[in-house]
């Protein structure tokens, strides 16, 4: 059975990208269009890593890495951004993230985040 992946981005064209990018490495997405959505997925089924947009309505995924690392510490939760890893890493706070990927998505860099994480 693949592993499963949860993709949060309310950009249905950036999610969909990452979906088929992952596929090509036999993982299995799924969306989920903000964080309110993406705590009801978690709570429904298992996953291996979770991969959140920083900007979202409703709840950053800041927010997100927070509750998911609440409920879930041992799951690998990678953050995207289109600014640098290093302006983002500046903006973390206490609860670190396991991985951050910069846009655009290059599929050298999801492929070394799987390894490296999975």
């Amino acid at each position: 059975m693949p592993k499963r992946v949860l993709i949060v981005d309310d950009n249905p064209h950036m999610s969909t990208l990452l979906c088929e990018m992952l596929e090509v490495f036999d993982y299995k997405a799924v969306r989920a269009g903000d964080g309110n959505q993406a705590l009801q997925e978690l709570e429904k089924g298992e996953f291996s890593m979770v991969i959140t947009d920083m900007r979202m309505p409703n709840m950053s995924g800041m927010e997100l890495l927070r509750e998911v690392k609440a409920r879930h510490p041992r799951l690998p939760v990678v953050l995207i951004s289109g600014y640098s890893v290093t302006e983002m890493e500046s903006h973390v706070g206490d609860v670190k993230p396991d991985g951050f990927l910069g846009k655009p998505l290059m599929m050298s860099d999801i492929e070394r985040l799987l390894n490296t994480l999975l």
